[in-house]
């Protein structure tokens, strides 16, 4: 299959990714199957970073008010993954906690905001629950998430998720129809590659909707 050629983007080999994401995010879900799918044809090709961002935070009217900073009881959409992630972070886990916790939200339909959901997650990717629990109940286990949301919009100007950025500094916010596979996953991502990190005077594409026939 002809490769699609990235000038100054990445290294011929490697594609490095950042990507900011939200686990409530279905367009998160897709792009995360994606990057899997080229992964499991071409392992060595793919470099992700995984980074925060709250589409709670986003969607807020409070100017005083965080998702990190909110408090504990305060019920607050989308945080207690947030804790999950970071907390599978603490024991060198995350990989295995990343993709079973988006498949619970969007494949399954599950409350990733309930503990009990959460938690059996955890268990069911190998994770030590006690030690699980006790992270995820330590008050400063959303350092993470304030860290990379105030980078996000600070220094990429992300506004929604997934957004990725490539390591020359362009980015791209991301919405899929669905997730390929296969052939199919290589050749849409690099020609996501070659718009999105490879075109810089490509602002902005948006499909319109076809409006319902009467």
């Amino acid at each position: 299959m002809r490769r699609v050629e990235v000038d100054s983007v990445v290294d011929p080999g490697v594609i490095e990714l950042e990507v900011f994401y939200d686990y409530q995010c279905p367009f998160v879900y897709r792009a995360s199957v994606l990057l899997q799918n080229v992964g499991l044809i071409e392992p060595s090709r793919l470099k992700v970073s995984w980074r925060y961002f709250s589409l709670a935070q986003v969607n807020s009217k409070d100017d005083g008010w965080t998702v990190w900073d909110a408090p504990a009881p305060e019920k607050v959409n989308g945080r207690l993954a947030f804790k999950a992630a970071e907390a599978a972070r603490r024991q060198e886990r995350f990989a295995d906690l990343h993709m079973p916790l988006l498949r619970a939200r969007h494949r399954d339909r599950l409350d990733i905001d309930r503990v009990d959901v959460v938690e059996r997650v955890a268990v069911d990717s190998g994770l030590d629950l006690e030690q699980f629990r006790n992270d995820v109940a330590d008050p400063g286990i959303l350092g993470g998430l304030a860290r990379d949301h105030q980078q996000a919009v600070s220094e990429h100007g992300v506004f929604g998720t997934p957004t990725m950025v490539f390591p020359n500094g362009a980015s791209a916010y991301v919405r899929l129809v669905g997730a390929p596979e296969g052939p199919d996953a290589i050749r849409v991502l690099d020609r996501l590659l070659a718009v999105a990190a490879g075109e810089p005077t490509i602002l902005e594409i948006k499909r319109p909707r076809k409006p319902a026939p009467d």
